[in-house]
């Protein structure tokens, strides 16, 4: 038995019967939240906002407790429900700022983690389910990613609304927010289907990432260019953004890929990818500095222009050690809930005795919310979602129909390991990433564990 088999746990499947139909939940929840996102820029919604915000996480929360099957359960989920366990104790913690907002915290973590719950328990999910989740995110963030180019190559025309909370913080805030073009014109980073300035930066990466597993699994010349095209424009948004932490995680993705390929000795992609992907990002960096000068090249030489620790420390590593060495020996169980983030902008109320705890990146907040003992748990839980994702990238497709499985496995594995990294310079696992991460482990799961079962009930 091979190590994806022995990853997934055996569900009862009835001889002669492929498994029911169901509505496709995966690709909905992606187009609902993706519809959230939408309606913050579509101009000043007022009140609203925080529905439209609210909703995105409500969605993940109504299936986790409405949504029933008999699929078996997804190996992080227990190592997720203890850590969801220890955050939720905190609850009572003495320094949570408010009944309210320790609750509000702890759903939050559960709407991030809900497809670790619900998405196992459709049986109907299979690879080609798998492929049109990724083909819409891949669809929006490559829209996304365009519009964030053009907003840069023609300024102010295709802007939407800066987010009222980015205006709020005033204008050397927002001026900084901005860059210069070639032509000396001050233009705010791509912005693409978000309202912060460089938020573009995200679908930078999705169109890059995703974009390569299409470029791997195609034929049709059309889809190859079009690929190929996802991935120059995820380029040169992820630079003109210079979000230098995205262009990071995009190039560990990008090495993760390879070095699967290398594993499996799959020479022709791994070809491919060397070749054809790598030229389309050299000509995106020179695309993009074509149309932002200096601003770009400065920018990126940073990330080299010292050792990488360092370079990293005096960016964000000064918060990881401020977390590990003093606010984790001074609450080894946390400072209480609600004190940063959304639940303390939305619940916290505005009680002078309150405090609010300024965090960058995510290990901060764990420790900030729950202490070791959420950190570890947390930590667990994402050492089996990889090495989960590991055993299917490494197996062997159980059947020709499931021939690319294994690859969307390596791919979903990279965009994991560089979302892992990047919690070292951003709070992902209380965001709408954050569930998008644990949506596509948790359909690659699911897909993995149809592949297998078919296979087997053809097998007799």
């Amino acid at each position: 038995m091979n190590t994806a088999a022995r990853m997934i746990p055996a569900t009862r499947v009835v001889q002669g019967r492929p498994p029911k139909k169901t509505f496709a939940w995966v690709p909905a929840f992606i187009i609902f939240q993706l519809l959230c996102q939408l309606a913050l820029i579509v101009g000043d919604i007022g009140w609203a906002r925080v529905i439209v915000r609210i909703a995105a996480f409500g969605a993940s929360l109504l299936l986790v407790f409405g949504l029933r099957g008999r699929g078996s359960g997804y190996p992080a989920a227990k190592p997720a429900i203890a850590a969801l366990a220890a955050v939720g104790i905190c609850i009572f913690h003495p320094e949570t700022r408010s009944l309210m907002a320790g609750v509000a915290q702890v759903a939050l973590y559960l709407a991030v983690l809900g497809p670790v719950f619900w998405v196992p328990r459709l049986t109907s999910i299979d690879l080609a389910m798998l492929r049109r989740a990724v083909m819409v995110l891949w669809a929006f963030h490559t829209a996304s990613a365009a519009l964030g180019v053009l907003q840069v190559y023609r300024p102010g025309t295709f802007q939407p609304p800066v987010s009222a909370v980015v205006e709020s913080k005033g204008k050397g805030y927002v001026e900084s927010l901005k860059i210069t073009t070639a032509s000396g014109e001050r233009v705010f980073r791509p912005m693409g289907l978000t309202d912060v300035p460089g938020g573009a930066s995200i679908s930078g990466l999705y169109a890059v990432l995703l974009g390569v597993g299409f470029f791997l699994t195609r034929k049709q010349p059309l889809a190859l260019a079009a690929s190929l095209g996802s991935i120059g424009l995820g380029v040169m948004t992820l630079y003109l953004s210079q979000v230098r932490a995205l262009v990071v995680m995009t190039g560990i993705a990008l090495v993760a890929v390879a070095a699967v390929l290398l594993f499996r000795r799959d020479v022709k992609r791994l070809s491919m990818l060397m070749v054809g992907v790598v030229g389309v990002v050299v000509a995106g960096y020179l695309a993009a500095v074509n149309m932002a000068g200096a601003a770009v090249a400065q920018r990126m030489a940073s990330l080299v222009a010292s050792k990488p620790g360092q370079v990293y420390y005096d960016n964000r590593g000064r918060f990881l050690e401020d977390a590990l060495t003093k606010t984790l020996p001074r609450a080894p169980m946390g400072e209480g809930l609600g004190h940063w983030g959304m639940t303390s902008s939305y619940f916290g109320g505005s009680a002078p005795q309150t405090k609010n705890i300024w965090v960058e990146i995510q290990w901060a907040g764990w420790i900030v919310d729950g202490g070791a003992p959420f950190l570890l748990l947390y930590l667990a839980t994402l050492a089996v979602a990889l090495w989960t994702g590991w055993g299917i990238a490494r197996s062997r497709p159980p059947s020709a129909e499931a021939a690319d499985l294994p690859f969307w496995g390596a791919i979903v594995l990279a965009y994991s390991i560089g979302a892992t990294a990047l919690t070292f310079s951003y709070p992902i696992f209380l965001s709408q990433s954050g569930m998008e991460f644990w949506l596509l482990n948790a359909t690659l799961f699911a897909a993995a564990r149809h592949a297998r079962l078919s296979a087997a009930a053809a097998r007799g």
